[in-house]
Order: C-alpha cells, then sequence, then structure tokens
C-alpha cells in the first residue's frame, strides 16, 4: 500500500469512527475513542484534520458530499425552475425513507448542539454547508420561469427557503408527525414556495437574452 492510500484509509478509518462516536456524544465526543476505533492513535486525528474542530467539519463534508452529488443527478439541464424544484423535493423526500436517515437526523441534531457550545466551530460548520449549498444554488441559477431567467441572488434565497422546508419536514417524517407528507406533498409545498413568494419576482429576474 503506498503512503497515499494508507493515509486515506485512516482518514476513512477516522471519519467513521467519528461520525458513530459525535452521533453518540455530540460536543462530548472524545478524541482518544474516535482514534481507538480506527485503530489509530490520536496523532493521527491531529495529522490528518488539525484539531476536533478539523475533524467534524470533515465528517460534515463527507456526509453532505453524496447527497449534493445524487441531487445534481436528479435535476437534469434541461428542466425549468418548478421541474427542478420538483425533483429536488422527491430526492429529499425519498432520503428520509434511506437506511441511514435515522443516523443522519441525529448527527444533524447533534452538531446544532456542538455548534452551541462551540462558537468557533458552528463558524466552520456553516461555512461547510454554505460550500455545499452553492452547488444548489448553481443548479437554479439560469433556469427559466414564466418566460424569465433566474439570477443567483434568486437562486441563492430560494436554496435557502427550500432547505429550511425540507429540513422541518423531513424532521417531522423520521419522527412521525408529518403525516401524509409523500413525495407529491413535499413537491407541492416546495413548488408553492418557489412560484408563489418574492423569492422569485418576476420583476427582478432578467428577460431571456439579457445582459
Amino acid at each position: 500500500m503506498t503512503r497515499a492510500e494508507t493515509k486515506e484509509r485512516n482518514r476513512r478509518a477516522l471519519l467513521d469512527a467519528a461520525f458513530q462516536v459525535v452521533t453518540r456524544d455530540g460536543y462530548r465526543a472524545k478524541l482518544d475513542e474516535i482514534a481507538e476505533r480506527a485503530g489509530l492513535t490520536t496523532g493521527a486525528i491531529y495529522s490528518l484534520f488539525g484539531s476536533k474542530s478539523g475533524l467534524v467539519v470533515a465528517l460534515v463534508t463527507d456526509y453532505l458530499r453524496p447527497h449534493y452529488e445524487e441531487i445534481e443527478q436528479a435535476i437534469r439541464a434541461d428542466m425549468d425552475l418548478l421541474e427542478a424544484v420538483d425533483a429536488f423535493a422527491r430526492y429529499y423526500r425519498r432520503s428520509c425513507d434511506a437506511p441511514d436517515a435515522l443516523s443522519g437526523l441525529s448527527l444533524q441534531i447533534t452538531l446544532l448542539d456542538m455548534a452551541l457550545h462551540d462558537p468557533e466551530l458552528g463558524s466552520r460548520l456553516a461555512a461547510s454547508v454554505r460550500t455545499h449549498e452553492s452547488h444548489l444554488i448553481a443548479l437554479f441559477t439560469g433556469r427559466s420561469h414564466n418566460g424569465n431567467v433566474v439570477t443567483s441572488h434568486q437562486a441563492q434565497r430560494l436554496a435557502t427557503a427550500l432547505r429550511a422546508l425540507f429540513v422541518g419536514l423531513s424532521q417531522g417524517v423520521m419522527l412521525g408527525f408529518a403525516h401524509g407528507a409523500d413525495e407529491q406533498y413535499f413537491a407541492d409545498s416546495a413548488c408553492a414556495l418557489a412560484s408563489r413568494t418574492a423569492l422569485i419576482d418576476p420583476a427582478r429576474i432578467r428577460p431571456h437574452g439579457s445582459a
């Protein structure tokens, strides 16, 4: 095994161990337990991630990356805005039924608690989430809506609103108090948000072909 392969193997082992320990213990998670589960030392954590905060941020990035990659695959380039929002909503609802959905919810709640106890970590986590959300903004930017083109600013506002909507709905689904919130409900709610609010204001959408 090459040095690069060993490094990636150790990185993967630490992220997998961190997911288990951080999800269970939150801000009380101990680096020595994470290292022990991974079969490594705490020195490996500092070498690969710099700090406990660095490990947690890397954990979030590792968790979010495949989801955003799947979203990009679900939203085709030829879709208009509402079609893209519909596809995004249906993907998000299906993710609630995934085998790891409850573990993901536990991680979300744990990370919020950690951010409250460590403002510096909270700032880094927010920056990580914004980086991934930028991919979603890019997916919505430039799509047609009512004969106009969605700007990046409007796409940003919409992405923020959709994330808030879906986080709330998905938590309700997984915790069992959002009865009837099926794929169609997610899609209808998201499209209503996109088409009936100031987030997509036709007066502020540039016409096709404009600079």
